[in-house]
This record gives C-alpha cells, structure tokens and sequence, in this order.
C-alpha cells in the first residue's frame, strides 16, 4: 500500500529499523511498515521504533494512518528471535527465557508498549491491512481503533502453532471484537480469517477491493476530522470505557462529558 501523506509531508519525522513517520497537515499521521522484501516482518528494534513514532506525533495529529509496503501487512514476528543467535544486538529469545523472570516479564512489557498507544483517547488509528497480517501482524492491527482491509486480507493468530500465547495486547480487543468462543477458536486452531468473515464478525469496518484501499482509507480519514476533535476525544473516551461500567456508570459518565462539552461551547471552559 502506498503512503496517503507522501504527496504533502515535509518528510520523514522518523525513518528507522523498518517504520516511517510521516505528518500530512498537521492533522494526520501516517506510520508505515517499509520493509516488503520481507513481507513487514517484526522485531524488537522495530517495535521500538513503533513505541518512538507515537511519542513523536505531534500534538496536533488527529488520526494515524497504520499501513505496510508491498504485498503484506505484515507477515509477523521475524522467525529469525527464536534462532539461537537471535538479531544482531539483541539477545535471542531463548537467552531471555533462561534468565530470571522478572527480567523476561520487563522484556515483553517493553515490547508491548509499540501495541498500546494507538488507542488513546486524543487519537483514533486506522490500520490499512492487505494481505497477510499473522500473529504480530494480526496484533498490530488490532491494536487500532479502526480496520479497513482488502478484499485479499488474511488475519491468523499463530502464536499457539510455535508453543507461545498471543502476548503483544491483542487478545483483548480480539475478544471485544468477536467474543470469546470465536477468539479461542480463532487462536487455538491458528487459522485464518479472511476478509468477508472479518467484515462479518467486526474485525473489519470495512473491506474493499485492494486498489480501492487507499481511496478508502483517504475517505474514512477526512469521516474522522469532519466533527470537532475535542468532541471526538471525549466520544472516544466513553466509549472505549463503556464496557467496564455499568449502565448507570456508564450514564453519570455521559453526562459529566457533555457537561464539559457544554461549557466549552459556552466559552465556560477550564
């Protein structure tokens, strides 16, 4: 998939271990997965570089952009972590399971972070997702607020085939998303869901053609910026706690929102 900002960006805010950051007009971010020639296969450097690019945005972006080159999404973890020479200037992934635990659990907190920001509240973040997108991929995906997929998309979660549990925070959203029987079959058997399933069962807002996928994202995107964005950002912040309230909490919480919504408006603000 092609980059929506390129034309208009002032260049690169970062461009480094397999991710590129990209501003269009102070208003969207766009983080791309550039390495095709081996279908955007991830690594603890490029789960860094993914923990940097959303320190970097600027405090104005609005909507991010998530995208890979070529003709994958990505293909998931670099199977090179479980060699025992690992990356060069990492330890392998099998030096760290025989040191101490508490050392391992810091380890893959740390790479957790590259799958958590993209869902605060004063940003919402569509993953662009063709092709293949397994199991740190599929991850990776899910870790957005919204999915607009090709028509050719493959998610699996294949982490339960390698003897490992999905731990980059994806189980949760999966979970959200299709509930729990669908989730386990889903991770257990390893297999794939493609894009009609996906749109069926709402792990995809959308599936289109993938030459229409750039357009799309494009058109979701300018969807996005349309409503004022501190009504977005409370919107998105009711929501994204709904499911741990009760209703009643739930509604107190819608009017303490619209409280502050109002008195902004009303240039009563804090």
């Amino acid at each position: 998939m092609s980059d929506p900002t390129t034309a208009t960006s002032t260049g690169p805010l970062l461009d480094r271990d397999g991710v590129r950051l990209t501003v269009e007009d102070g208003a969207v971010a766009t983080i791309t997965l550039c390495n095709p020639a081996k279908r955007n296969a991830q690594s603890p450097a490029l789960w860094r570089a993914l923990t940097e690019a959303g320190r970097a945005l600027p405090g104005d972006v609005r909507v991010v952009v998530l995208l890979g080159e070529g003709v994958s999404f990505s293909a998931g973890l670099d199977r090179q972590a479980f060699t025992p020479e690992g990356f060069d200037g990492e330890p392998s992934f099998l030096d760290m399971a025989r040191g101490p635990e508490a050392e391992l659990d810091a380890t893959i907190a740390e790479y957790q972070e590259a799958f958590t920001w993209w869902r605060r509240n004063d940003v919402i973040s569509v993953a662009a997702v063709q092709g293949h997108a397994i199991g740190a991929g599929f991850q990776l995906a899910l870790a957005c607020d919204l999915r607009v997929c090709a028509d050719d998309v493959q998610f699996a979660m294949r982490e339960t085939s390698l003897g490992l549990v999905p731990d980059l925070a994806g189980t949760k959203p999966l979970t959200d998303l299709v509930g729990y029987a669908r989730a386990l079959e889903i991770c257990a058997t390893g297999r794939f869901v493609r894009a009609e399933e996906a749109e069926r069962t709402g792990l995809a807002n959308l599936v289109v053609p993938a030459a229409d996928l750039d357009a799309a994202v494009r058109d979701l995107t300018a969807a996005l910026l349309a409503a004022p964005r501190d009504a977005v950002v409370e919107t998105k912040a009711l929501l994204r706690e709904a499911s741990t309230r009760t209703y009643e909490e739930q509604r107190v919480a819608e009017r303490a929102a619209q409280g502050r919504r109002l008195r902004d408006l009303a240039g009563l603000g804090e």
